[in-house]
């Protein structure tokens, strides 16, 4: 098949979006399909544009795959009106491209990943322009998010850009998301069944193993010796509530057994590095190369995945995959009936959002109590494995891509 991805992350990126947009792009170039991609330069999750990448257009070749990069506005601080100023502008400067690949290289599927979700339109447009096939796939409820975290102000505009998403939802080939919550949300804004697809984010069970710790990297991100490791790694954003990781670790000081590890960037990082100030358990540190992820992941005696109670159902953390695969038991803030609670139950500790004394006392729990931890880590292992593993899950998605390309039977 001949297959455009279209958004806005993508490879080196190495956390969020980019990382499996990257990773999809690999797999399908690797199993012989013609791939190509529209995408920005490398920014996220440090808001900022990686040195040394040009930020005009530019093409390159990365694991087999024709990679276009468009110029975007990068707020430093992104709140609501830089946020959508910087989705605009990466929909604007890549719908060109956008069309005249459409147009004259003529792909089968126009796969576009959102967010962003403002450059949608250009990719249905590019679909139907070049007679492919169009699918939508949704890693989070962008607009939906924006609202509730308080990046944007509701309202009339709240109303209007619901709207219009729904009227553009329906418009795609297929639509698909990253859990069973979110599908059920995509239906509720009128999206026909027979057009859901479930495509989740995945784990690799074979490069993320649950293995001893590696003594030279916890040297290297200056782990005191001896203290069991609580770890959060990944995106230090809003959605993510992340805040309840500093009450947590100042609830828990006493503890000499117990250090929190923070490995991530982010726009909440100098928040955060500003709270911690002081703590003697809290180590903040930059994202590790993603081929020590094993590695890192293997330093933790439990994760912790905090959420904030207004982002439920409109995102999955991608970073559970990997503490599932790890091994290792989780300790999550979610409420009952979401998509998060449903995938973390049976593998760790759930306690409610916001909770900063629940979430101290589910830590403290699962390090008091080895045995419990023993056996919720085994069942996440095995988690990964049935509902999370790469070799099971992107085939799933080839053989959907290749049903949606096929041409119609005559008749």
């Amino acid at each position: 098949m001949k297959i455009l991805l279209y958004g806005l992350n993508y490879a080196p990126e190495a956390v969020g979006t980019g990382r499996y947009s990257g990773e999809l792009g690999a797999w399908l170039a690797a199993r012989g399909h013609r791939v190509r991609v529209i995408a920005a330069p490398p920014y996220y999750p440090a808001w900022r544009v990686t040195p040394g990448a040009r930020r005009w257009w530019r093409r390159e070749t990365l694991d087999g795959v024709r990679v276009t990069r468009v110029p975007l506005y990068v707020p430093r601080r992104p709140r609501g009106p830089t946020r959508m100023l910087h989705l605009a502008s990466f929909a604007l400067s890549s719908l060109p491209v956008a069309l005249w690949q459409g147009l004259i290289w003529r792909p089968d599927v126009v796969f576009a990943v959102a967010p962003t979700l403002a450059s949608a339109p250009g990719a249905w447009l590019a679909a139907r322009l070049g007679g492919a096939r169009a699918w939508l796939h949704l890693q989070d409820f962008e607009l939906e998010a924006a609202f509730g975290l308080g990046l944007a102000r509701g309202g009339w505009l709240k109303r209007l850009a619901l709207r219009l998403e729904r009227c553009l939802l329906r418009r795609f080939d297929r639509v698909s998301s990253i859990s069973p919550a979110m599908l059920r949300r995509l239906a509720d804004k009128g999206v026909r069944p027979e057009r859901l697809v479930e495509f989740r984010n995945w784990a690799d069970c074979e490069a993320v193993q649950p293995t001893s710790p590696d003594a030279a990297l916890a040297a290297a991100l200056g782990l005191p010796p001896g203290r069991r490791v609580a770890l959060y790694s990944g995106n230090l954003g809003e959605k993510q509530g992340v805040e309840i990781l500093v009450e947590a670790a100042r609830r828990l000081v006493g503890r000499t057994d117990l250090v929190f590890l923070l490995v991530g960037e982010g726009s909440a990082r100098a928040r955060l590095e500003a709270a911690a100030a002081g703590l003697p358990n809290l180590l903040l540190r930059p994202l590790v190369p993603l081929d020590q992820l094993n590695a890192l992941l293997s330093l933790a005696t439990l994760h912790l995945l905090p959420q904030k109670a207004d982002a439920a159902d409109l995102v999955l953390p991608s970073k559970l995959t990997g503490m599932l695969a790890s091994g290792r038991p989780v300790v999550a803030t979610a409420a009952p009936g979401t998509g998060l609670y449903d995938e973390v139950a049976g593998c760790g500790l759930l306690v409610p959002p916001g909770d900063s004394a629940a979430f101290a006392a589910a830590i403290g729990q699962l390090l008091d109590d080895q045995e419990l931890s023993a056996v919720l880590g085994a069942a996440a292992r095995r988690r990964a494995l049935e509902r999370w593993d790469r070799a099971a899950i992107l085939p799933r998605l080839e053989a959907a891509l290749a049903a949606l390309a096929a041409p119609a039977p005559l008749g």
